[in-house]
C-alpha cells in the first residue's frame, strides 16, 4: 500500500464511525492529511471505496501474520480453518469500521468487490492452509468457506456475548455442518449406486481449472496487484 493511502485511511478511520466509509470521510481524510487532492485521487480513485478495500486487506495480512507466529501443529484440518476464521475477525481494532464496510459493500453496485474480497479471504486462508488444489475442488473449497466466513461475520457484528463466545461457537457449528457433507460427499462417490449418476457432472467440472498463479505472457501488457 501506498504512504498516500495509508495517510488517508489511518485519518479516514477516524471519521467512519459517523460517516461511513463515504464521500464525507474520504474528503474529511483529505483535509485532516493536508494531502494534495489530485495526490489523493490518484491513490484513491474510487475515494472511500478503496479505503474501505485497503482496510480489509489489511485485516488478511495482519491475519496471516498471526498464523505465522501460531503453532497449530496439533489441530485437525477443520480445526486451523476455523482458527484462521477466528484470527481474522480478532485482528480487528474497529469493529464499526467492519459494520460499515458490510453497509458499503451490500449495495448493488458495490456488491461485486465485497464478495471479491471475502473471496480473496478466504483463497488467503486455503492458501495457508497449503491448498494444492488445481480443478474443481479449487472453487468449491472457497465457495463454501466464503460463505461460512460471511455468515460469521453477520453474527459477530451482533454479538455482544463476552469474549465473543457466542461467535465462536457459531463458527463451529458452521465448520461442523461443512464437514458433515464432505462427509455425506464422500459416501456417495463410495457408492457403487450412486457413483455412476454423478459421471457425467464430474466429466462436466473436470474442464473446470484453478486460475493460474503464473503472469500471461502471450498478452499484451501486464496485470499487477494495485497498491
Amino acid at each position: 500500500m501506498s504512504d498516500v493511502k495509508q495517510q488517508l485511511l489511518d485519518a479516514a478511520l477516524i471519521h467512519v464511525a459517523f460517516d461511513g466509509w463515504s464521500d464525507a470521510t474520504y474528503h474529511a481524510a483529505v483535509k485532516d492529511t493536508e494531502i494534495d487532492a489530485d495526490a489523493a485521487r490518484l491513490a484513491c480513485p474510487r475515494g472511500a471505496v478503496d479505503l474501505a478495500i485497503a482496510y480489509h486487506t489489511i485485516g488478511d495480512e495482519a491475519m496471516l501474520e498471526r498464523y505465522a507466529r501460531e503453532d497449530l501443529s496439533d489441530l485437525r484440518y477443520s480445526e486451523k480453518i476455523t482458527a484462521l476464521v477466528r484470527f481474522r475477525l480478532e485482528v480487528v481494532t474497529d469493529k464499526e469500521a467492519v459494520r460499515r464496510g458490510t453497509t458499503l459493500f451490500a449495495l448493488p453496485h458495490q456488491a461485486a468487490d465485497g464478495a471479491k474480497l471475502i473471496w480473496g479471504t478466504c483463497d488467503a486462508i486455503w492458501a495457508a492452509l497449503g491448498d494444492t488444489s488445481t480443478d474443481s475442488n479449487w472453487y468449491t473449497k472457497r465457495a463454501t468457506l466464503s460463505a461460512v466466513y460471511s455468515s460469521t461475520v453477520l453474527f459477530w457484528l451482533g454479538d455482544f456475548s463476552k469474549d465473543h463466545a457466542d461467535t465462536w461457537a457459531f463458527l463451529e457449528r458452521r465448520i461442523d455442518d461443512v464437514m458433515r457433507f464432505e462427509k455425506v460427499k464422500a459416501q456417495v462417490n463410495a457408492s457403487p449406486v450412486l457413483k455412476p449418476l454423478l459421471a457425467g457432472p464430474k466429466w462436466a467440472l473436470s474442464f473446470l481449472k484453478a486460475p493460474s498463479s503464473e503472469p500471461r505472457h502471450d498478452l499484451p501488457g501486464r496485470w499487477s496487484k494495485p497498491t
